[in-house]
């Protein structure tokens, strides 16, 4: 009787041992992850800000902690790390524990101030504006890579880039001035003196290129033109550094049509391109790469002029008689007249 009772109570034990070590196999080895998905853990973030990110993803989210605790896992490291469904507790512990982040692709362009791209860049990577702002604007930084505040922006080539979500403000800048500097190659470089620029001159007259036109096959032309003006001692006139230089003593003003007014109104600023002749101080907004290139390998041709054309909009037409440009001008003065544009 007694050993029955003895072989009995093993039996019961190790059942019971079986079930606790099967369920505590379950915690750390069994399938925890209930969907695929993607968590942005903060560089701050504590286990208990984990396991909030968790609960979305996970069975019974309590058991992260609990696993973390047990494998002495106490600080996570920030940054974007993926998800599979089927994964195990034991999993996500180990790959948080890793740092094995997944890269992002930060994407920008079209933004022409730094305070917009900041604005932009805080979107997409845990660094928010006021500490990229500060970044882009660090006087230091900017003396010694040769930039000022008002040309620091053309330091930023608008493409698509790979790094971490956590990337601090000061690592995404000084990114950014390594794409620079391989984006002004050696090829690049030697274009930019063909046409007699330095790599900053190129981004100053591509900005006013991005500008004129919204058309990349009509920019070498376009580049063309402005360079001809250039090289024979031309005001370039261009009416983008109006709109540009109006618009920093009125940064509420919209315009959508660039009246004589303006540019008596800003002829004393160096935006200026009726008033003053050569490149305007720095670029007035980001170019993208083909306007870039375009300034690199303008068309060759004789035009000095060029207007808005009404038969192919969104195009322009293009000249080297001042006579046929006025014409051009008076036409499309008429017709933008005709569609009640009045500034």
């Amino acid at each position: 009787m007694n050993k029955k009772i003895i072989y009995i109570s093993v039996l019961a034990l190790l059942i019971i041992g079986g079930i606790v070590g099967f369920n505590f196999y379950q915690k750390i080895f069994g399938n925890a992850v209930k969907k695929d998905g993607a968590i942005y853990i903060g560089s701050n973030y504590h286990l208990m800000d984990v396991k909030k990110l968790l609960t979305e993803y996970i069975n019974k989210p309590e058991n992260f902690v609990w696993v973390a605790e047990k494998k002495k896992f106490t600080k996570p490291k920030g940054g974007k790390y993926l998800l599979k469904k089927g994964m195990s507790m034991n999993d996500v512990v180990n790959l948080l524990r890793s740092g094995n982040q997944t890269p992002i692709k930060v994407a920008f362009n079209n933004q022409d101030t730094l305070e917009k791209l900041a604005g932009r860049i805080a979107q997409q990577i845990e660094a928010d504006s006021t500490s990229l702002i500060n970044a882009f604007t660090d006087t230091s930084f900017l003396k010694k890579n040769d930039f000022s505040k008002k040309s620091a922006l053309g330091m930023y080539i608008p493409n698509s880039y790979e790094l971490y979500w956590n990337t601090s403000a000061e690592k995404f800048r000084d990114k950014m001035l390594r794409e620079y500097k391989r984006f002004w190659n050696t090829t690049r470089l030697e274009k930019a003196k063909k046409q007699n620029l330095t790599p900053q001159e190129a981004i100053t007259l591509a900005s006013i290129v991005h500008k004129e036109t919204v058309q990349k096959s009509e920019r070498p032309t376009v580049a063309g033109l402005y360079l001809n003006r250039l090289r024979d001692g031309w005001p370039l006139e261009a009416d983008p550094t109006i709109i540009y230089a109006k618009q920093q003593q009125d940064k509420n003003i919209v315009i959508k049509r660039v009246l004589f007014k303006y540019i008596d109104e800003t002829k004393d600023s160096p935006y200026n391109t009726y008033k003053n002749r050569g490149l305007p101080p720095t670029l007035i907004a980001m170019p993208d790469i083909s306007a870039i290139d375009a300034v690199l390998n303008p068309q060759k041709h004789n035009y000095y002029f060029m207007c808005a054309s009404i038969d192919k909009i969104g195009y322009h037409d293009f000249t080297n008689s001042l006579a046929q440009h006025n014409r051009n001008a008076a036409k499309y003065q008429r017709w933008i007249s005709k569609q009640g544009i009045k500034r």
